[in-house]
């Protein structure tokens, strides 16, 4: 029988248990799949502790890469052997075998390897999304993108920066800042070092940035506001150091009439054809070179609670893959 990783109580990285799984043939529109690789993000701790609740007991993770082994009636656009991958619900992707809606996996271009895949199919959808539907990044714009050189982040610099932005990035050491410079970054800022908002003020020549994306949360929110110019778009994309604490809207108006949003990669991708074409652009643009998938960690399955503390301790950069 093959494995996956399940929990039976919310926790610490102790709680997640390598448990043999029964894994039948798929039911109506799904399709089975065997992975090659699954990817490690950061919500995934956010089930595991409890933060984002889930039914249990429950599998843990929300992407992979891999190959169709067979699929259910009515499932007509994939068939077994195909080279598929995915991210988003439902969770469970902390596994050797599963079944999962057929409607949401995407066939993988030959160009692109599981390994890749399987590293940038969420962070690279959240990129995707954040910068072409929450605010539509174009040529001139100046925008900050926190953690450059993690995941989400090292994909959204280089995106930001073929779309013709000007791109300021944060990180907490000079070796992350030399990684966030050599994909993408116009401007690194080591907020360990010196205070970002005052720094993108000077960068922008007084201005602030069109747009901040803010996954770091209750550490960054507050100086995030204050870098935005006039009618600038703040864009909470997770809260890494804590969530941000209650927010009176008049302060949106007194720091220059602000949009603020706290949007999830689940309502751009529900339909099948929002998730097809922010796929295809992420893959066009991988498979161009344009947006390099940096792969820096990978653990076997099994060992999966030491990436999350790993990953809890901020000692990954770019992407981190779990190998089955």
């Amino acid at each position: 029988m093959p494995f996956a990783i399940r929990i039976h109580r919310t926790g610490g990285p102790e709680e997640m248990c390598w448990e043999e799984v029964a894994v039948g043939e798929p039911a109506a529109g799904e399709a089975r799949v065997r992975h090659e690789a699954v990817g490690l993000n950061f919500i995934d701790t956010y089930h595991r502790s409890g933060l984002y609740p889930l039914p249990l007991p429950s599998g843990l993770g929300l992407e992979g890469a891999g190959v169709v082994e067979a699929v259910g009636d009515g499932v007509t656009e994939l068939r077994a052997g195909d080279r598929v991958a995915y991210a988003g619900g439902p969770v469970g992707a902390y596994s050797q075998l599963r079944c999962l809606p057929a409607d949401r996996l995407l066939k993988l271009p030959e160009a692109i390897g599981f390994r890749t895949a399987a590293a940038m199919m969420l962070q690279g959808l959240t990129s995707a999304y954040l910068l072409r539907r929450t605010y539509r990044v174009q040529a001139g714009d100046s925008v900050l993108i926190h953690a450059a050189a993690g995941g989400v982040g090292l994909i959204a610099c280089q995106w930001a920066k073929a779309l013709g932005a000007t791109v300021i990035g944060t990180v907490s050491n000079q070796a992350k800042a030399a990684l966030a410079k050599a994909h993408g970054c116009d401007h690194v800022i080591d907020y360990a070092r010196e205070e970002f908002a005052p720094r993108v003020r000077e960068i922008t020549g007084g201005e602030g940035v069109a747009v901040v994306y803010d996954g770091v949360g209750k550490d960054t929110f507050a100086a995030s506001l204050d870098s935005l110019k006039t009618r600038g778009m703040m864009v909470c994309l997770g809260n890494a150091s804590g969530p941000v604490p209650p927010l009176d809207p008049l302060l949106l108006s007194q720091k220059g009439s602000l949009f603020l949003t706290r949007p999830t990669l689940m309502h751009y991708i529900a339909r099948r054809a929002e998730l097809a074409e922010l796929g295809a652009e992420l893959f066009d643009l991988v498979a161009a070179g344009k947006v390099k998938i940096e792969v820096n960690q990978s653990y076997p399955l099994a060992e999966v609670a030491q990436a999350h503390r790993d990953l809890a301790a901020r000692k990954h950069t770019g992407s981190t893959i779990l190998l089955p």
